[in-house]
Formats: structure tokens, sequence, C-alpha cells
């Protein structure tokens, strides 16, 4: 493989995948998804369908299994560092065994709480396959949750805080009105104390099945903890973003 794009390609909907990501899109020969498990197959349909709408060539496809981790580890940091290492080492065969110019689709934008261009950058440090490799931006899905819920991000003179479940289980920030939370998979939301905060929460953006909820904290939550439990044990995984604010 002489060239690699790790190429953005929004939220789910084809319509929301730029054209210099379907120019890129043509350009190559093979694609590498990477899938999460049978119970994450339609994720795997997605792209496979975006690539129906917008690649017009001939191509292949190279399905590479993402390796599993834990996802409540005591040293977080050190867990993740070691799934990025099991990660590269499958990627580096991958991309050995292809020729001509390869592409990643990343869900949203490479950008964004996404681990794909720091396994590129640790393949290429190991010194064993040499290829360029560019990256193409994507609608993400924070941008997605706003145009659906038509709101703004953030009031006039605020600033906005993107961070995930994890971290706003710690608090928000002093200061902070705005905060747009990500790959939170325990309704953290329920945690943030006060009678004045609202949410805008949005699942699976972008795709047929999204659905949206919004409305004062206190008055939404348990419904967004009933409804979300339900969307997990109907397609056996979920993807939600969401915003709070003071």
């Amino acid at each position: 493989m002489r060239e690699l794009l790790v190429i953005g390609v929004g939220a789910g909907d084809p319509d929301q995948v730029t054209i210099q990501a379907v120019k890129a899109m043509n350009r190559a020969d093979t694609f590498f998804v990477i899938g999460k498990g049978s119970e994450k197959q339609d994720l795997v349909d997605l792209r496979t369908g975006i690539l129906d709408e917008h690649v017009t060539g001939e191509y292949r496809i190279v399905e590479i299994t993402d390796p599993p981790r834990d996802r409540t580890p005591s040293d977080y940091e050190g867990v993740v560092d070691d799934w990025h290492d099991r990660r590269a080492s499958i990627f580096e065969e991958k991309f050995a065994a292809e020729t001509g110019v390869g592409a990643i689709l990343v869900w949203g934008d490479p950008s964004l709480y996404d681990s794909t261009l720091r396994i590129v950058e640790r393949v290429l440090a190991r010194g064993n396959v040499v290829f360029d490799y560019s990256v193409i931006p994507g609608i993400t899905s924070v941008q997605s949750l706003a145009a659906q819920h038509r709101i703004v991000l953030n009031r006039i003179g605020e600033s906005i805080h993107i961070t995930t479940g994890r971290k706003l289980a710690e608090g928000l920030p002093d200061g902070v009105d705005n905060a747009v939370v990500m790959l939170d998979a325990n309704c953290t939301f329920t945690e943030v104390a006060g009678d004045d905060v609202h949410i805008w929460w949005g699942a699976y953006l972008g795709t047929p099945d999204e659905v949206l909820i919004s409305g004062n904290l206190r008055d939404v939550e348990d419904d967004i903890v009933r409804v979300r439990a339900e969307l997990r044990q109907t397609h056996g995984w979920i993807m939600d973003t969401y915003l709070v604010r003071r």
C-alpha cells in the first residue's frame, strides 16, 4: 500500500458525506472496515451503504475485527495503550498485504474522540511498512445533534466544553454552561445537579433509527434512561450524544 486515506464520513447519513470525501473514496482500491462483532454488524452495513451510494468504480473490502478491551478498567490509560498496540499489530498486517491506495472510513470526523490517526502513526513508527496518508474531515455527531434539534451549541459569548461521560462523572468544570458529552455508557447526565439544566439528547444520529429527546433535565432524564435501555436491547448497541446547558 503506497497511500492511506482516513476519511470522515459523518454520523451515518450518506447525504452528509462531503464532496471531498466522495472524491477520496473514488481514489481508493481497498477499504479497511473495522468491525466490532456481530452485534454491531449494522455499523458495517452503514459503511458499505455509503460506499454503494458514492463509489462508482471497483474496490475491495478488507474487514478488520477490533480486538476487545476492558470497558471499566482501573488503569484506563494503560488499558487503552495496550489496546492501541494490539490494534496497530492488526492494522500493520492488513496494510502490508495490500497495494495501491487504501482507505478507512471513520464515523464523524477523525479528529474527535477517534483513535484511528493514533493507530496509523503507531504503525508507521514501527517502521515495517511505509506509506503516505491524508485526512479528510467529516461532519461529527455533535454537528448532527445540533442540526437535528435546530439549536446553536452555545449562547452568545459563551464557550463550548466537549467531554466524555467518564469525565462528566467528575463534575462540570467551574464556569462551564454548555457541555457536549460523548461516549457516555452510564447515563451520567443524571448526576448533573440542579433544576436549571436543559438537555438535548440524540441516539443513532444520521441513521434511519435516529431518536431525539429534549427538555428540562429533571423532567426528561428518566425518559432518556428508559428509551436508551430499550434501544440498546433492540439493536444490541447504541451510540448517543447530548448537550447539557445551565
